[in-house]
């Protein structure tokens, strides 16, 4: 039965519910930064899936750990523990501020298990009074209703009947909107060092050290979602290295699995006491598959050389987007750190970051958007710089495409 069906982009509107709009290639393999479809034609990828690819695609430290642990067990569920996740966890604890790691299967399980655990610690130590999450406009957290109830875009939790409680939007990178909504009933400020769905937008410092300060002199925790950022993505393993802040809580996924299914919420000792037996549960988070794979990526990128080659990757994409704009004048600035950038259309533009995304993929090119103004970038964490070139002059025609009108 299944050799017979023929898989095409038509297939998808008959089977599967329509809350996607796929393009209308299929890609069926990748090695590195380079994908074919089922025409064999190749694509460059600057997408990553989304900030996922940290490797690209089959890297061969992941294919390795995912044939190895299939050969040996696949799940138990959290009745018991494993061994790939417990190495995991003491590598993610030592590598940071963490004692205690909470596995999950994406960025969205993560963020519900800091958004849930940030209330149990307030209501166990000062009250059910202290429930208030403050978020920012713009932000992203998830597709589950409490996160996305906590992330800034309404038009994701609208519709979808009464909303849970207690959460507040604030700014970003205004800290006086923080201070007017900041009180004693706060239990936790959620960002992301650069909010990534909002259009690359990063955290400056004198904000997330505002930020970290208003939260101590309220007894509320800082969580960090760094599910887009961590895991190298910025240069530095986890984005909030870069600022001299330690949070209370992080979230990591994403990157961390490389591609497969993965999530964690990192915590302190005392603040993680507050999730007692059955307090929270994942039947599939801490997967000795995923685990085995994340360990894999942990070991390949947290290495200086890797970091030191996010760095130099980042700013050949500056000196490419650069060059491309003053040649073709649709940028207003370059936004983001590492290998997460943001092109931000100029005023003439505007609104038309999707026609450069599917010029893009005419040309042989995967890219992202983030909103209708900015084209983002996202791809392997050790893309190659002769993929970079190749990229950016399949890029260079998008470009012409959109700028000569011939959508």
């Amino acid at each position: 039965m299944t050799g017979q069906i023929q898989p095409t982009r038509a297939l998808f509107d008959d089977v599967m519910v329509p809350n996607y709009a796929p393009a209308g290639i299929i890609p069926v393999k990748g090695k590195g930064s380079r994908v074919w479809d089922q025409q064999d034609r190749e694509y460059i990828d600057f997408a990553g899936g989304i900030a996922v690819s940290s490797l690209g695609h089959c890297h061969p430290a992941l294919v390795s750990a995912l044939t190895l642990q299939a050969e040996k067990i696949w799940h138990l569920s959290n009745v018991m523990t494993n061994e790939p996740a417990l190495r995991l966890a003491k590598k993610l604890v030592d590598a940071t501020f963490a004692d205690k790691v909470y596995f999950a299967n994406s960025g969205a399980e993560a963020n519900e298990a800091a958004f849930k655990l940030a209330r149990r610690w307030a209501l166990d130590k000062f009250g059910a009074q202290k429930d208030q999450i403050i978020s920012f406009s713009k932000s992203f957290h998830g597709r589950t209703f409490f996160t996305v109830t906590v992330g800034g875009q309404a038009a994701y939790s609208d519709g979808f009947g009464p909303k849970p409680g207690a959460v507040v939007h604030a700014e970003f990178n205004n800290l006086d909107s923080v201070k007017a909504l900041i009180s004693d009933k706060t239990c936790a400020v959620v960002l992301e060092p650069i909010q990534g769905e909002g259009g690359i937008i990063p955290g400056t410092a004198e904000f997330i050290q505002g930020v970290r300060e208003l939260c101590n002199q309220h007894n509320a925790l800082l969580i960090m979602d760094e599910v887009q950022t961590g895991v190298g993505r910025t240069g530095k393993l986890y984005a909030y290295m870069h600022y001299g802040v330690t949070p209370d809580i992080l979230t990591t996924a994403k990157s961390l699995g490389g591609g497969f299914p993965v999530g964690a919420m990192l915590t302190t000792a005392e603040i993680a006491s507050h999730l007692k037996v059955g307090t929270h549960g994942s039947t599939y988070g801490g997967n000795p598959l995923a685990c085995a794979v994340a360990e894999a990526v942990f070991d390949t990128v947290n290495h200086a050389d890797v970091m030191a080659q996010v760095l130099s990757n980042e700013q050949l994409f500056r000196q490419q987007l650069a060059g491309l704009n003053d040649k073709y004048h649709v940028f207003s600035e370059i936004r983001g750190q590492g290998m997460l950038l943001g092109a931000v259309l100029n005023e003439q533009y505007k609104g038309r970051s999707r026609d450069f995304f599917l010029a893009a993929a005419d040309h042989g090119l995967m890219a992202l958007v983030a909103g209708p103004d900015v084209i983002r970038f996202a791809p392997s964490l050790v893309i190659t710089p002769e993929d970079i070139m190749v990229g950016m002059q399949r890029f260079e025609q998008a470009i012409k495409q959109v700028v000569s009108g011939k959508e």
